[in-house]
């Protein structure tokens, strides 16, 4: 069973840097690429960035482009996501996404088979 488990939410302010992770187990972390997406309170869940299974390949949600990196170390089987330049906008929960087949790209969340519990991210002004 695949099992998503993120850390490293908090709260900072706003300008400020976070580093979140999402440690995956239950199948080959490598073959799959993931994604993070986030849902703000009152708002629907909303597409953040995703990293292709070799980490040559992402893409960004424009509202975070410039200011996001996301990453991944198959060895630790743990996905990464940079945040810099922390903006109130910014604030939501945050979570780990992963497809069921491999060759999906996680961009939407009609692509998402398996997610995490999320990480509280808030950014104060």
């Amino acid at each position: 069973q695949v099992r998503l488990v993120e850390s490293g939410g908090g709260l900072v302010q706003a300008g400020g840097s976070l580093r979140l992770s999402c440690v995956a187990s239950g199948r080959t972390f490598g073959d799959y690429n993931m994604g993070w997406f986030r849902q703000a309170p009152g708002k629907a869940r909303e597409f953040v960035a995703s990293i292709s299974w070799s980490a040559g390949s992402t893409i960004y949600a424009d509202s975070v482009r410039g200011r996001f990196t996301i990453s991944r170390d198959s060895a630790k089987n743990t996905m990464y996501l940079q945040m810099n330049s922390l903006r109130p906008e910014d604030t939501a929960v945050y979570y780990c996404a992963a497809p069921r087949w491999s060759h999906v790209i996680p961009i939407t969340s009609s692509l998402v088979d398996y997610w995490g519990q999320g990480t509280q991210v808030s950014v104060s002004s």
